[in-house]
C-alpha cells in the first residue's frame, strides 16, 4: 500500500478522484494501492522554550539568551490535529511507501517533513511536485513523481527558517520586553517583522521632518502648447514677476523639434507580490486579501500555484500556451488575433534560468464556471489579461519635445502619442474608465526658427512630502530591501535580497496591524506612536535594516540551491542573538507602553444601509460574463442567448423573484434563505436559491 499525504482534504478528494482511491474511510481515501490522508495547515511546530527547561517558562533578562543545545519539534496542542496525525502515524507505519502530495513550496515542504519526522517514517518517500490542480496536472504528476530526497535542500532552508525565526523572535522579545515594557505589554519582535516596521517609521520621520516650500514657475502657452521654463523654480513672488514681464517683451521662437519613435514593452507575468500590489492598486484588496482569493481559485483549479516570486514561465510549457489559450473562451475575441499566429519563445516569457520550484501565476485551461464571489472574478480577470497581454505585439509610441526660447529663457514641452497600441489593447475597456495619464494631448508640428507671440504666465505651486506607504507600496519596498526601483529588471534582480517571502508578506503586514505598531489610514499605513517608540529603542542594526534583513534573506535561498551551510547559519544566528543580549541589557533604560486607541466617542444609531438596486438588464450573464441580460416575456437570458443559452425564470420554486433576489443570484450566486419555496414533489421548504454548476436552479 502507498501513503499519499496531502495538505488538505479537498486536495486529498481531487487526488484520490484521479488515482482512483474512491473508498472513503474515517480521515482518509482508499483503493487501487493508495491511501489518501490529509494534513490541515501545520500539525507540528519547534518546541517552545518551556519545552526544553522549566527554567525557560518565566520572562526573565537574567535567563537570556536562550540557545537550545538541539531544536525539537512537537505536535500543536489542538484535539482535531492529534486525531488526524493518529490516523497518518497508522498508515505509515504499515505502508510500503509515502507520497509527499503537501503544498509544493518550502513552507509545504516543512510542513510534511515535520509530520513525517514525528510519525518516525522508515519507507521511501516520493515527492509530488505539480503547478496545478487540474486533473490532467496531477495524473502528469504521479506518472512523474520525484524522489523525496531531490527536496533534501528546499526542507534544509524551511527548518534553517524557521529555527532563525525561533531564535531572534523568541529571544528579542522577550529581551525588549523585559528591558523597555510597560507592566503586562509585550514588544513583539521578528527578523521581518521589524525591519519592514522601521521602513515605515524611517519614512513617517521623513513626512514629519519635511518643510513645505512655495515656489513659482514661469509658463507660456504657444500654439496652444504649453511649455515650461527649463530653469530653477524662483523662490519669490517678486521674482517671478519680474520674469513675466521679460517673457511679454519678447516673441516665442522654436529651437528644437524631435519626434522618436519608442516602444512600451509588454506587462511582465504575476508573481504573488505583483499580483497583490496591482490588487491593491487597482481595487484596494489587502495583500492577505488577494493571497485567500488566488489561494481559492488555485484549489478551484482555475490558476495555477500563486505563492511563487518569478514572473517567468519555464521553456517546457510554451508547447501548451496554444491549447490554455484557446480553452479561455470567456476571452475569445482578444485571444483569436494571438492564436492567428505561432506564440513567440520571448526570453522576457519563458526562461529556464529565472524559474525555481514554480512558474509565474497563469490560468489553466479549467474554464471559470465556478466563480460567484465578485472578488474572486477581479482577480481571475487581473491573471487572464496579464497573461494575454505578454503575448501581444509591443505597444509603439511617438515620444516628442520641442524647446523654444524668449529672449534669452529656454522652454521645453513633452508629448506622447500612442501609434499602435499593441498590448494596450487588452486593457482598452479599462482605459475607458480610467483614461492613461501618461498619454498627453497630440502636439502639433513645429518647424525649428518658427518664432510668433504667446501667452506667458506665473504658476505657483508648492513641494510635497514623501508619500506614506500604501500596502502595494509596502510589498514592493519589502520585495527590493527598501529600495525604490521601477524598472522590472532590476527588480528581478534585486528579489534575492528582499525581505520575507512572497507568501508570508500579507501575514507580517497583517501581524503589525495586531500588534498595534501600525494603522491604516484610508489606503495609507503609518506607524503607531508604539511602533516609532520601539524601533527608537532597537539600536542593532541587523534587527531593523531591510538591507541587512535581506543579505540574510539571500542566505536562506542559497541554502536552497546548495550554496551555503544550514550550520553556519544556524552559528551566525547564535552569534547574532549572543550580542544583540549583551548590548541591550547594557543599554538606556526606557519603558514603551503599547497606546491603545481612544474610544470614539458614542455616536447617533446610523441608519442601516439600504443595498444599492441595480436592474437585472444592468448586470452581465453569469455563464459567459461577456454579455448583459436582456428580459423576456417569463425569464430572464444572455444577450447572447442563441450561444450561451442561459437563462433564469421570473418565477422559481412558485415564487416570483424580486430584483434584489435576482441581484443575489447573479452576483453571489445564492439567494438569502427563501420562505415557502414549493420542491418538484410538491413540499414546502425555506431555502436558499443556488446556481448549479450547468447553472440551472438548485435549493441550499
Amino acid at each position: 500500500m502507498k501513503v499519499c499525504i496531502a495538505e488538505k482534504p479537498s486536495v486529498a478528494k481531487d487526488i484520490a478522484t484521479v488515482i482512483g482511491a474512491k473508498v472513503k474511510k474515517d480521515g482518509y481515501y482508499e483503493g487501487n494501492g493508495y491511501q489518501v490522508t490529509w494534513t490541515f495547515g501545520h500539525f507540528c511546530t519547534l518546541k517552545e522554550p518551556h519545552d526544553y527547561t522549566t527554567q525557560w517558562k518565566y520572562w526573565r533578562l537574567e535567563d537570556l539568551p536562550m540557545i537550545p543545545p538541539q531544536f525539537g519539534i512537537k505536535l500543536i496542542d489542538n484535539e482535531g490535529v492529534k486525531r488526524q496525525f493518529g490516523i497518518i502515524e497508522k498508515l505509515v507505519s504499515s505502508c510500503e511507501e509515502v507520497i509527499n502530495c503537501g503544498d509544493a513550496g518550502q513552507e509545504g515542504e516543512l510542513i510534511q517533513r515535520w509530520v513525517l519526522l514525528k510519525a518516525k517514517c522508515k519507507v521511501p518517500v516520493k515527492r509530488l511536485w505539480i503547478s496545478s490542480l487540474t486533473e490532467n496536472a496531477i495524473r502528469e504528476g504521479f506518472e512523474k513523481l520525484k524522489e523525496g530526497e531531490k527536496y533534501n535542500l528546499l526542507y534544509a532552508a524551511g527548518s534553517a527558517r524557521a529555527i532563525g525565526d525561533w531564535l531572534l523572535g523568541m529571544n528579542a522579545t522577550r529581551l525588549f520586553t523585559k528591558k523597555f515594557a510597560q507592566q503586562k505589554t509585550v514588544l513583539s519582535i521578528g527578523r521581518v517583522q521589524t525591519p519592514t516596521l522601521a521602513m515605515l517609521v524611517q519614512r513617517q520621520k521623513e513626512i514629519d521632518a519635511f518643510n513645505m516650500e512655495v515656489y513659482w514657475e514661469l509658463k507660456t502657452l504657444y500654439r496652444e502648447t504649453e511649455f515650461t521654463a527649463n530653469i530653477e523654480r524662483i523662490k519669490t513672488e517678486e521674482k517671478a514677476n519680474k520674469g513675466l514681464d521679460y517673457l511679454k517683451q519678447n516673441d516665442f521662437e522654436i529651437t528644437s523639434f524631435e519626434r522618436k519613435e519608442g516602444k512600451e514593452g509588454n506587462p511582465r507575468l504575476f508573481d504573488l507580490t505583483a499580483l497583490q500590489v496591482e490588487a491593491n492598486k487597482k481595487y484596494g484588496y489587502s495583500a492577505e486579501d488577494t493571497l485567500k482569493y488566488v489561494q481559492s481559485l488555485y484549489e478551484k483549479k482555475y490558476v495555477t500555484y500563486p505563492r511563487v516570486d518569478t514572473t517567468y514561465l519555464s521553456e517546457d510549457l510554451h508547447p501548451k500556451i496554444p491549447g490554455i489559450l484557446s480553452s479561455m473562451k470567456f476571452y475569445e475575441r482578444l485571444i483569436t488575433p494571438i492564436l492567428a499566429q505561432p506564440i513567440p519563445m520571448s526570453k522576457s516569457v519563458f526562461d529556464d534560468k529565472k524559474v525555481t520550484d514554480h512558474h509565474a501565476i497563469i490560468p489553466t485551461e479549467v474554464l471559470p464556471t465556478g466563480i460567484y464571489a465578485a472578488e474572486e472574478k477581479r482577480v481571475y480577470d487581473l491573471i487572464a489579461k496579464r497573461f494575454i497581454a505578454v503575448f501581444y505585439p509591443e505597444c509603439k509610441v511617438a515620444n516628442t519635445t520641442v524647446l523654444g526660447m524668449v529672449g534669452q529663457v529656454e522652454f521645453k514641452a513633452t508629448g506622447k502619442q500612442i501609434l499602435e497600441p499593441g498590448w494596450k489593447l487588452v486593457y482598452a475597456n479599462d482605459a475607458k474608465k480610467e483614461k492613461d495619464k501618461d498619454e498627453e494631448k497630440l502636439m502639433p508640428e513645429f518647424e525649428v526658427g518658427e518664432k510668433g507671440p504667446h501667452d506667458p504666465k506665473v504658476h505657483q505651486g508648492k513641494t510635497t512630502p514623501p508619500k506614506a506607504y500604501t500596502e502595494a507600496t509596502l510589498l514592493r519596498a519589502m520585495e527590493t530591501a527598501g529600495k525604490q526601483v521601477d524598472n522590472e529588471e532590476m527588480r528581478e534582480l534585486l528579489k534575492e535580497n528582499g525581505i520575507g517571502r512572497p507568501s508570508t508578506r500579507a501575514n507580517i503586514i497583517e501581524t503589525l496591524f495586531k500588534r498595534k505598531y501600525i494603522e491604516k489610514r484610508k489606503k495609507n499605513i503609518y506607524p503607531t506612536q508604539t511602533g516609532i517608540d520601539l524601533i527608537d529603542c532597537i539600536e542593532n542594526d541587523l534587527l531593523k535594516s531591510p538591507e541587512l534583513t535581506g543579505v540574510w534573506e539571500r542566505k536562506l535561498r542559497q541554502i536552497e540551491k546548495g550554496e551555503y551551510d544550514p550550520a553556519v547559519f544556524k552559528e551566525e544566528l547564535v552569534k547574532m542573538v549572543v550580542d544583540l543580549t549583551f548590548e541591550v541589557k547594557n543599554s538606556q533604560f526606557r519603558r514603551i507602553e503599547v497606546v491603545e486607541k481612544a474610544p470614539d466617542p458614542v455616536k447617533p444609531k446610523a441608519k442601516k444601509q439600504v443595498k444599492e438596486k441595480v436592474s437585472p438588464e444592468d448586470l452581465d450573464c453569469p455563464k459567459c460574463k461577456s454579455h448583459k441580460l436582456l428580459t423576456g416575456k417569463t425569464a430572464y437570458g444572455c444577450g447572447n442567448f442563441k450561444d450561451c443559452g442561459f437563462k433564469l425564470p421570473f418565477m422559481v420554486y412558485g415564487k416570483k423573484l424580486t430584483n434584489g433576489q435576482v441581484q443575489d443570484l447573479l452576483e453571489k450566486g445564492k439567494t438569502r434563505k427563501l420562505k415557502g419555496l414549493v420542491s418538484a414533489s410538491g413540499e414546502v421548504k425555506d431555502a436558499k436559491l443556488v446556481f448549479t454548476d450547468m447553472f440551472d436552479i438548485g435549493l441550499e
